[in-house]
């Protein structure tokens, strides 16, 4: 069981003050805080321990790269997979979605070949794609949800065609807080012969993840939503789609041997990490990876079903907010907007006024918004962290916005 005050006191920002209140930071979609033991690795590293990796023969080098090269493997321990070779380090998921785009997709897709797409995608498991679709001539298939945010897996299934050479999908919607059923998806896309791309970004986060299990061919995390720093992240490659990927960027590193003729590629997963990475911010991750398996995905899970369930509660009694994705089963993540004339920009400064943090805007789900028939909303996204009391203080908060802009 999570004692979240155990917790808490790891984070030192959770003990500051926002306009002279408590901060409430319930903006952990966007990115989460970082405990204590993160902030003094990367201190550590940059203080006592940097150097370039790889190409170094003194011993700075070496511990460096040691310590670099050692989160390959604490990232495929967090998600399940046996081979590390298949984790490819990068800087967040935006890069390693477009990697797979420009080095597995664009060699391999023409006009009126299929990506099938959820109505559900963040922007960057949509934008790339939209290059495929105006370089290339591809077409995408949207599958919608149901009025309460589901995504029926069969409609992804039956999405599947002939002329389908991927499904690219979200495992939990940075909106709605919706949980996709992924294994029956890739399951059902393996016996047609389609790979899977697996948008991970929030997903691992809130629940343990297995890539094995799941069957996918590509699944993609970002370090800065797993109490990691920006500028950190990896994509799981399954050795298949290895072999038919072309190097995304050139440069050191991703080489064997480079003559005025001909260049050797390194091996996979090097041969799509080019230039110098981001070494700091990548041993970051590592410790973030280690702190969370430390406390349990699964405690961390239950943890926030709890709170899920709390704020579900305590939000649906405001019947002048209007929330948007309302599966029980869905993540601690609330989008929601407000009757009348109240924009989710003024809800959200309201809030910030009284020490809550949420986020207002888009949220980089134009097709869902559209979806939806809303411009913005207000998101309210929990993480391992959060309380019931915070729940109350959000709540209070939108009591405060409802009653100025009523």
């Amino acid at each position: 069981m999570l004692d979240v005050n155990t917790i808490r006191a790891d984070f030192p920002i959770l003990r500051r003050e926002v306009n002279g209140k408590p901060l409430v930071y319930l903006d952990n979609g966007a990115s989460a805080q970082k405990p204590q033991v993160v902030i003094d690795a990367i201190t550590r590293a940059y203080a006592e321990e940097y150097a370039n990796v790889h190409r170094g023969l003194h011993y700075l080098s070496n511990l460096a790269t040691e310590k670099y090269e050692g989160v390959r493997g604490i990232i495929a321990r967090f998600l399940g997979v046996a081979d590390e070779d298949q984790i490819i380090l990068n800087s967040g998921t935006t890069e390693g979605i477009n990697m797979v785009a420009y080095g597995w997709a664009m060699p391999r897709m023409e006009a009126g070949d299929e990506i099938v797409l959820s109505v559900m995608e963040h922007h960057a498991n949509i934008v790339p794609w939209h290059f495929l679709r105006e370089r290339q001539g591809v077409n995408l298939k949207w599958v919608d949800v149901d009025a309460t945010g589901y995504l029926d897996p069969q409609k992804v299934i039956d999405a599947i065609g002939p002329k389908t050479k991927l499904v690219a999908i979200t495992q939990l919607s940075n909106v709605l807080g919706t949980k996709v059923d992924v294994q029956t998806i890739c399951d059902a896309a393996r016996e047609k012969g389609v790979p899977v791309l697996v948008d991970g970004s929030q997903a691992a986060v809130h629940m343990p993840v297995n890539v094995d299990e799941l069957g996918c061919d590509f699944y993609a995390i970002t370090g800065h939503k797993l109490y990691g720093p920006s500028g950190s992240g990896a994509i799981f490659v399954h050795k298949d789609r290895l072999a038919e990927m072309r190097p995304f960027m050139g440069g050191g590193d991703m080489i064997r041997e480079v003559s005025k003729d001909e260049v050797i590629y390194n091996d996979p997963p090097m041969k799509f990490e080019a230039g110098t990475p981001g070494i700091v911010q990548t041993i970051g991750l590592g410790v973030a990876l280690e702190y969370m398996m430390d406390v349990g995905m699964e405690a961390i899970a239950a943890h926030e079903d709890t709170l899920s369930r709390y704020a579900q509660e305590r939000l649906t009694g405001l019947n002048w907010l209007h929330q948007q994705g309302t599966r029980p089963d869905k993540a601690a993540i609330f989008s929601f907007t407000m009757e009348g004339a109240a924009h989710a920009h003024d809800i959200s400064t309201i809030l910030d006024k009284k020490g809550v943090a949420v986020r207002a805007g888009h949220h980089c789900a134009g097709p869902l918004m559209d979806h939806l028939g809303v411009t913005a909303t207000c998101r309210a996204s929990f993480a391992m962290y959060n309380t019931t009391e915070e729940v109350d203080a959000l709540v209070d908060a939108l009591e405060l916005a409802h009653e100025l802009f009523g």
